[in-house]
């Protein structure tokens, strides 16, 4: 890729940004390091790399590279044979340990992280080798005494030393004949030997060796000579306790140089591994989604090059999100230049690079603050001229040095880069850049290079118009606040806005209309009539914004009644089932109190045959209760003949509906009609084969519509239940704008509840939680939720939410 145009574009910007989401400094600087691949397959896997790393952590939010760091500078040392510290032989441990977790994290996972899974591949440890390390350093970084058995007896017979030593030189402290001699009574260590403080006039009374002496000269710190042997015994046994622990060091340094491949290996893949989490990280900030790559069309034209440039809702990813303005750049087939006019400060600069950083972002493999759909071509190069090339060393003008680098850029292009120019043709006498800024565009159309300008000139306004495969887009501008709006309007050039902001700006209307005696009628009428087409358009804009904001209504409504009947239904239903269990519990009460007097006539002996009546007359009571709940309908309701002459297949006519349909399943009480493209589902009395005269009675009644279906009453007395497919156990809002999220979830909601699912799993992310919280709120204030709560671990943690609905 064209480093200068990584500058212009402030590409490393983005990669200064990434690298701050890195876990540690090998990643961080993959991160700086990154640049635009220009093959399609490489640029698709690096996509899909992102977004399996964006979907393992809002399974698991707390998978990293945890305490690992860059060992390769420890191992090369260790390999060409040098000793390693124990906090550096630790470094190595924890590294080892983390690549171990995140191993284990991907095991059986393959499937759903593919990608993930390769790159984990490298990070299985060496075997033995942690707990080698573990053996030999502890969490402290200190050499243990399980490290050798030499090592383990020699630090005793060290205690043992130090013990004796200590307990000589307090024997000589509390000797009667020594004490009064020593300035204090403690042992102090001089040049790694134990000594006692002589007072210095007792010098020579004390058989010993001077070490060091006061400051003021008045202590004189001396070594018994009867401590010297136990000193230097001391001494001796740190010394070879020091050896030991360095033969210890370099044994496990070696044997970690002995893997110095493997480590190497599994260090770049914990890189790559930490890497591929941070472009997940950065993508859930940005509120990014993964761009579709398509490789270069056959085009239907000759004379177009058969890229695809489809960014939806794109921002500028340096931007505030919460104050920059989306833009649409939506080429279709037969476009592949863009002319954009519009006034000073109103984005067109920002347009370019917006469209120019995300094509890179995409071609490096990291998702781009767009809408999901959005679609790219891969360019073999991105070609910029944006902003002020002036040199004073070089003593070239703007302009100079604009043409410079557009020569460069014309000698490199071609028909799979993306150029991008800012003000053509600017910086010299108008008239002149207007001739040379047309010819360029003509160069470049005529060359087939898909190019994004930004221009003042109306000459490349009129070209734009009449050029196939140049189109003319404009910066909004509000003459009633006097600022831009930043909004890209594809298919309208700019207008020009001179006269009518110097108008609100209070200059004298007679100025005003002199400039405007100076234009020509035909462009003045041009001026009038782009400016009623912009009229329009926001007319029209607005009316549809009204209208699809109405529709949501009217189907928000209608989903809300619906569900409403159904509670309804439902709710009639179990009143039906309480007053059966009633009944049938009064009977076998009933029941009961017959067999009680029965027990009670035989124990006093007296004829049965008097209750038999009485128990004829129960029973009779209980089954005729039990037929009535059974078979009594609900109001308007009878039953169904014993037998129908019904078939699959078969062609009839729902009386209710006054329709005819083709039966598709058959039940015991009813059947599913194809009715057109309604699929419903009636009682089998409210049917009737095409020719046959309606039956007297009227349509057997329906049981309560089933949840997934809602009932529709009729003028007959017969229902018809509407089936409404599931919409998915769960919905995905990632990377979405909060109001478009809203109304994706209001939707689906809607539906959920009149296909009768219990819960839903909403999929929002983690990120900085600002969607989190709006869909929580949005929950909170839903007529369809019951309650919601976080998912489990297991379902997502935090990066999802489980909302139980209201279907009873």
């Amino acid at each position: 890729m064209d480093e200068k145009t990584l500058h212009i574009l402030e590409y490393p910007k983005i990669l200064e940004r990434l690298a701050g989401y890195a876990a540690f400094s090998a990643s961080a600087q993959m991160a700086r390091n990154l640049r635009p691949t220009r093959r399609l397959e490489e640029a698709q896997r690096l996509q899909k790399i992102t977004s399996e790393a964006r979907l393992l952590l809002s399974l698991n939010s707390e998978i990293g590279v945890g305490g690992a760091s860059d060992i390769r500078p420890l191992v090369e040392r260790a390999a060409r044979h040098g000793v390693l510290e124990p906090a550096e032989l630790l470094a190595i441990k924890d590294t080892l340990i983390s690549a171990r977790t995140i191993a284990r994290s991907l095991e059986r996972k393959e499937s759903t992280f593919p990608l993930l899974a390769e790159i984990a591949a490298p990070l299985v440890p060496p075997p033995g080798l942690i707990e080698t390390i573990s053996r030999v350093v502890s969490e402290r970084g200190e050499i243990l005494d399980s490290a050798s058995e030499t090592l383990a007896r020699l630090r005793r017979e060290v205690k043992v030393a130090f013990e004796r030593l200590m307990t000589r030189l307090e024997h000589m402290v509390n000797d009667p004949r020594i004490a009064p001699m020593l300035q204090d009574s403690l042992i102090t260590q001089r040049n790694g030997r134990y000594v006692i403080p002589l007072r210095a006039e007792f010098k020579g009374q004390v058989r010993s060796i001077i070490h060091d002496q006061s400051s003021s000269g008045a202590t004189l710190f001396v070594e018994p000579l009867a401590v010297v042997d136990l000193n230097n015994e001391w001494h001796e046994l740190q010394l070879r306790v020091r050896d030991e622990e360095r033969r210890i060091l370099a044994e496990l340094s070696d044997q970690v140089g002995a893997h110095f491949e493997a480590l190497a290996a599994l260090t770049e893949a914990l890189a790559r591994f930490d890497f591929a989490l941070a472009c997940a990280k950065y993508a859930e900030d940005l509120r990014a989604s993964e761009p579709v790559l398509v490789r270069y069309r056959h085009p239907a034209r000759p004379d177009h090059p058969g890229s695809t440039i489809r960014l939806i809702q794109a921002r500028h990813p340096l931007l505030d999100p919460q104050t920059v303005v989306p833009i649409d750049v939506d080429l279709d087939e037969d476009t592949f230049c863009v002319v954009i006019t519009g006034p000073n400060t109103g984005g067109k600069t920002v347009t370019l690079k917006t469209v120019g950083l995300l094509a890179l972002m995409a071609q490096s493999g990291l998702h781009i603050p767009a809408r999901s759909g959005s679609e790219l071509s891969v360019f073999e190069n991105v070609f910029a001229d944006i902003g002020d090339e002036q040199s004073i060393e070089q003593s070239l003008s703007t302009f100079s040095g604009h043409i410079k680098n557009i020569s460069r850029i014309l000698r490199r292009a071609n028909t799979h880069t993306l150029v991008l120019f800012d003000e053509l043709g600017a910086g010299t006498d108008p008239q002149e850049g207007a001739a040379l800024a047309r010819a360029i565009l003509a160069h470049m159309v005529e060359k087939r290079i898909p190019c994004l300008i930004a221009t003042h000139y109306p000459e490349l306004k009129i070209f734009a118009h009449n050029t196939p495969g140049v189109i003319n887009a404009s910066m909004e501008f509000d003459l009633n606040t006097l600022r831009p709006t930043y909004h890209l309007t594809l298919g309208l050039p700019g207008r020009s806005n001179a006269l009518a902001i110097a108008s609100r700006l209070g200059l004298d209307p007679v100025i005003i209309e002199k400039a405007r005696a100076e234009i020509s009628p035909e462009e003045l009428r041009a001026e009038n009539l782009l400016n009623e087409i912009h009229r329009q358009r926001d007319a029209a804009r607005r009316a549809r914004e009204r209208a699809e904001k109405e529709q949501r209504e009217v189907e928000r409504l209608r989903a809300e009644l619906a569900a409403r009947l159904e509670k309804i239904e439902e709710e009639r239903q179990r009143l039906l089932e309480k007053v059966r269990e009633e009944a049938e519990q009064e009977a076998e009460a009933l029941r009961r109190e017959v067999e009680e007097v029965r027990r009670q006539l035989m124990r006093a002996r007296q004829p049965l045959e008097a209750l038999q009546p009485l128990r004829e007359k129960s029973e009779a009571l209980v089954e005729n209760a039990r037929t009535a709940l059974v078979s009594t309908p609900a109001a308007g309701e009878t039953t169904l003949p014993p037998q129908h002459p019904f078939r699959a297949g078969d062609k009839v006519r729902v009386r209710s509906l006054g329709m005819q349909g083709v039966i598709t399943a058959l039940g015991e009480e009813d059947a599913e009609v194809q009715v057109g493209n309604l699929r419903v589902r009636a009682r089998l009395s409210d049917l009737q084969k095409p020719g046959q005269k309606d039956a007297a009675e009227p349509a057997a009644p329906v049981k309560a519509a089933a949840r997934g279906r809602t009932t529709l009453k009729t003028a007959a007395p017969a229902e018809v239940s509407v089936y409404y497919p599931s919409p998915g156990m769960e919905i995905d809002l990632r990377g979405q704008l909060a109001e478009d999220a809203l109304d994706a979830l209001e939707r689906y909601l809607e539906a959920a509840v009149l296909a009768g699912l219990p819960f839903v799993r909403i999929i929002h992310g983690k990120g900085t939680g600002k969607l989190r919280q709006v869909i929580r709120q949005a929950l909170d204030a839903s007529p369809h939720v019951k309650s919601h709560s976080p998912g489990e671990d297991r379902e997502g943690g935090e990066g999802v939410t489980i909302a139980r609905l209201k279907v009873d």
